[in-house]
């Protein structure tokens, strides 16, 4: 019976997200309260609550100031210098564009951290996508596939949780690993050119100039970028043609709603005034200095990542804006993002604590694992791969690491399947697990680029599944697993 309700209880969450019968938030919280009533577990609720809150607590702080400070960032011009080389490559090519989204989400990747990822990535090619009307859930969806497969690093999560849980070296996981993931990513390649042929082929390549001259005629002003008091832009059009017509319907035709909601007054063109009054170029290296070594103080673990963005945050916003108006305005400026993103934190907290306290997540794992056929033991690391995919993505890493995959580790052992082979193909489903419902960084990049969560999964779970079918198809083929 847990089993069947599991089930039932994610199913009905994806389902109406992904209809927008109702609001991730209020989907994350009054589902899961319901269906701990039907299991009989109603007067323990308060309790699976407390203690999903208290376990992503931690992250919840990480993301809070996490976001200030890479706010902070944005505001001052540490990444303007970005932007405008990718607007160099990019030459207003919708393909080049969307390759771009990839490569530069693959190399923000390697500092492990998937909300730093997106916060970076995002701000990056928010304004080309909008400037250019491409479709948004094409952004969000390339970028998490890309994450996802980077997130097999070693300081990235997964291999170091399958390490701990079957007592291996993580190196010895990751390594033999490297020839599948490069696959991953070459499939994430073809397929952001593949997402961008198509947005060419809908929108037309134009040139920066042709872009700047439809953006004129449409009379698009810019209000207050990057001003002192809110530092977020707004735009006021006065359309007087076709100039600059288009949809950010994604290229399957699947609608971006987040899109047309702000196609009279659009936030998001943030960091686009090269004159804005938050710059800071005399700060520029301290800026880009205190970053890397926070970066680097993150991927050495010198301290809890919540308590470097703490640091970090108070540093960035004494420094740059000594004065304290000016702080409570960079706050003010980022505290949509910080409430949004937080608190889908804790709502996501009250579904995994009723999944884990009611016993739901133990029952669905047994049941997956004894539904495993006995012709099918010599072939666990195939199995193991193809049950990464859904499990991580219904489940947490943590959930999954540390409750399934010994599980499977012993099944194996028990056919002569080793058990770094496990190991190694239970991190195949992670380019899907970056936009599972339960990963508080995927809240982050559907929350900075103004896109529904459902429109997200709709466009992506597709594309996330066949790049990681590839990794885990290339690990056989390459006698990885």
């Amino acid at each position: 019976m847990l089993t069947i309700l599991g089930f039932v209880m994610i199913a009905t969450f994806l389902v109406l997200i992904m209809m927008k019968k109702m609001s991730p938030i209020a989907a994350l919280v009054l589902i899961p309260a319901l269906f701990c009533v039907f299991v009989g577990k109603g007067a323990h609720l308060g309790d699976y609550v407390l203690e999903g809150v208290g376990n992503l607590a931690p992250t919840a702080a990480m993301l809070m100031f996490a976001i200030v400070y890479f706010g902070v960032m944005i505001d001052v011009g540490l990444f303007d210098p970005i932007v405008r080389g990718i607007l160099r490559f990019c030459k207003a090519d919708p393909v080049r564009i969307v390759v771009g989204t990839a490569l530069l989400a693959a190399i923000v990747s390697l500092d492990g951290d998937g909300s730093t990822t997106f916060m970076i990535t995002v701000s990056a090619m928010y304004p080309l996508y909008k400037r250019l009307k491409m479709s948004l859930v094409v952004m969000t969806g390339v970028a998490a596939t890309a994450n996802g497969v980077m997130n097999t690093l070693p300081w990235g999560g997964p291999t170091a949780r399958a390490a701990t849980a079957l007592k291996v070296d993580a190196a010895d996981i990751f390594v033999p690993m490297i020839p599948a993931l490069a696959m991953g990513l070459v499939a994430v390649f073809l397929l952001s050119y593949a997402l961008g042929l198509r947005e060419r082929k809908r929108l037309g390549m134009l040139s920066l100039d042709e872009v700047l001259e439809k953006e004129t005629a449409s009379e698009t002003v810019l209000v207050g970028a990057g001003g002192g008091t809110g530092g977020r832009t707004s735009l006021v059009k006065k359309t007087t043609g076709g100039a600059g017509a288009g949809t950010d319907a994604d290229p399957a035709g699947e609608a971006d709603e987040a899109d047309e909601a702000g196609e009279e007054e659009d936030d998001g063109f943030q960091g686009l005034d090269p004159n804005r009054s938050t710059l800071r170029p005399k700060l520029y290296w301290f800026n880009a200095g205190l970053t890397v070594v926070l970066l680097t103080a993150m991927i050495m673990e010198w301290l809890p990542i919540p308590v470097l963005f703490l640091l970090g945050a108070a540093l960035a916003l004494t420094v740059n804006f000594p004065h304290m108006p000016d702080q409570k305005a960079r706050i003010g400026a980022h505290a949509e993002n910080v409430l949004n993103v937080t608190g889908m934190v804790f709502a996501a907290a009250v579904f995994t604590g009723v999944l884990q306290g009611t016993g739901m997540v133990d029952s669905m794992a047994k049941w997956l694992v004894d539904a495993i056929p006995e012709g099918m033991g010599p072939q666990m690391g195939l199995v193991t791969g193809l049950l990464s995919l859904p499990l991580t993505y219904f489940m947490s890493n943590d959930g999954f690491y540390f409750g399934v995959l010994p599980v499977l580790a012993e099944a194996g052992q028990a056919h002569g399947v080793g058990t770094l082979e496990i190991a190694r193909a239970s991190i195949a489903g992670q380019a899907l697990h970056m936009s599972s419902p339960l990963v508080p960084a995927v809240y982050v990049l559907v929350g900075m680029a103004k896109v529904e969560f459902g429109d997200h999964t709709k466009f992506t779970v597709k594309w996330a599944v066949l790049t990681s079918l590839v990794v885990l198809g290339s690990g056989i083929l390459f006698g990885i697993i």
